[in-house]
């Protein structure tokens, strides 16, 4: 009982804990770029018209799932508890253009490969027990759904940057994205929980930029919102396709650019 307490707290705390090492890591690397270069450094050529770079990037993506009428109101002529979303990893990388549109704004375009897993707790009331034998151990079956899909995205994006200080300065980005998945959708209507294969996104991220001897890194975090309900109730499983009425994607990404 502890533990899965436990489990709880993290879960609810873990963006928190996510931002607030991702700050001190800022932080730290500044003051050692600072130290290890104390000359300004032209890595970046941010007075350039066009610039290229790389990135690699890690994720934690989930579904927002909004249940329907029937469930809520207990119309539902199944056995189901809950559905519940997990926080799932997973990792993308890819190539970004960046246009200098003023010192301190610039249009930025990465195309990318992205490999996700959305990750589904299904809990089902255990009928099958003898009433003398139930427990809190026992009362619900939980089945785990995963999707997986491999996503080609056009993110594009406005990169607003403050004023640079010595090698160092902090940017804030805002745009949006068009995805698209490898898979066909004939072989994701026979997954349990069936979703579509395109989706647009509304991107935030804050970051720094951090010029070194011969490159420029840039750490960012950007929050995804997906806009578009993914969910295809005619070829999900017929236990719990009732239940669903959307599911949007949500997600939590770090990017490593290099220029």
């Amino acid at each position: 009982m502890q533990t899965t307490y436990l489990r709880y707290k993290f879960d609810l705390h873990w963006r928190k804990i996510i931002l607030s090492a991702f700050m001190l890591f800022l932080c730290s690397f500044s003051v050692f770029a600072q130290a290890r270069f104390n000359e300004i450094s032209k890595a970046g050529q941010d007075d350039k018209l066009l610039t290229y770079g790389f990135f690699l990037a890690g994720h934690n993506n989930y579904w927002r799932l909004k249940y329907t009428d029937d469930f809520l109101n207990n119309r539902s002529t199944s056995n189901l508890q809950s559905i519940v979303p997990v926080y799932t990893q997973g990792f993308s990388l890819g190539f970004l253009a960046n246009l200098r549109l003023h010192d301190q704004l610039s249009l930025v375009f990465t195309p990318k490969v992205g490999f996700y897993e959305f990750r589904v707790d299904i809990n089902t009331f255990n009928t099958d027990l003898d009433p003398s034998e139930v427990n809190q151990s026992n009362f619900y079956l939980t089945e785990t759904v995963v999707n997986e899909a491999t996503m080609v995205e056009f993110p594009l994006f406005f990169k607003y940057k403050a004023q640079r200080f010595n090698n160092s300065r902090m940017f804030f980005t805002a745009g949006g994205s068009a995805m698209f998945r490898s898979k066909n959708q004939e072989e994701a209507d026979v997954e349990e929980i069936a979703t579509l294969g395109r989706d647009f996104t509304i991107d935030l991220g804050v970051g720094f930029d951090m010029y070194f001897k011969f490159f420029k890194f840039s750490p960012e975090v950007r929050f995804s919102h997906g806009l578009m309900d993914m969910y295809k109730a005619e070829t999900t499983n017929p236990q719990y396709a009732s239940s669903i009425q959307s599911l949007r994607r949500k997600s939590i990404t770090l990017y490593l650019n290099f220029q």
